[in-house]
């Protein structure tokens, strides 16, 4: 099992959208609202911060808003995050079954995405944390995927791809493995360009579809 981690393990909504809206002050920009923040997270930090300060910034200031944007989110990054309701129960069932390997694939930078699941206590469930800068391209691509599933041994049929929004299911197709999208993060609706191939509302409907499929 492969699993996105901003809008899918973690509710870290409200530190992206601080860390977005305070690299919008230093130019001069107002705030944008949580709602607005997260149409914009999903495809790495940089296009966030591209979008996010908009076609009137140069290039050059783009650039400093990503160093400040990345310097200030990681200081930042545990301020209102916590794990969404039973995660962790659901991550505890999938341990003790004793058949499913798990794995983070993020377009979050691997630096936060370390800090994040260490210091929510979550890094004894996962083989491998794999980040936005971790491979030559970001999700959709599927390096990150094809690594996974080399890494671990498992064949592309057994592998499950969990996320909140088309990124994540595009980066299962562009790999040949299933996609299975959560209701309750970020960007939801855009499933239905992009229709995932299992949708579940909570982790107690994530962790009985797994264990059904593997029993």
């Amino acid at each position: 099992m492969i699993f996105d981690l901003d809008g899918t393990l973690a509710d870290s909504k409200a530190d992206i959208a601080q860390a977005t809206n305070a690299t919008r002050e230093r130019v001069g920009l107002a705030p944008l609202s949580l709602e607005v923040v997260a149409t914009l997270v999903g495809n790495g930090a940089p296009l966030l911060v591209q979008r996010a300060l908009g076609p009137s910034c140069s290039e050059e200031e783009v650039r400093r808003g990503l160093e400040f944007f990345l310097a200030y989110y990681h200081e930042h990054l545990l301020d209102h995050t916590c794990l969404y309701p039973g995660v962790r129960e659901g991550l505890d069932r999938l341990r003790e079954s004793a058949r499913v390997s798990m794995a983070v694939l993020t377009n979050k930078p691997i630096k936060s995405t370390v800090a994040i699941v260490e210091r929510l206590g979550l890094r004894d469930y996962f083989f491998r944390l794999y980040g936005g800068n971790s491979f030559a391209r970001k999700k959709p691509d599927p390096a990150g995927i094809l690594a996974l599933l080399s890494e671990s041994g498992t064949a592309r049929e057994n592998a499950l791809m969990v996320g909140d929004s088309y990124v994540d299911v595009r980066t299962a197709r562009n790999a040949g493995v299933r996609s299975c999208g959560v209701s309750w993060g970020f960007q939801p609706e855009s499933f239905a360009g992009d229709p995932p191939d299992v949708l579940v509302d909570d982790m107690i409907a994530l962790t009985d579809y797994v264990l059904g499929v593997i029993h």
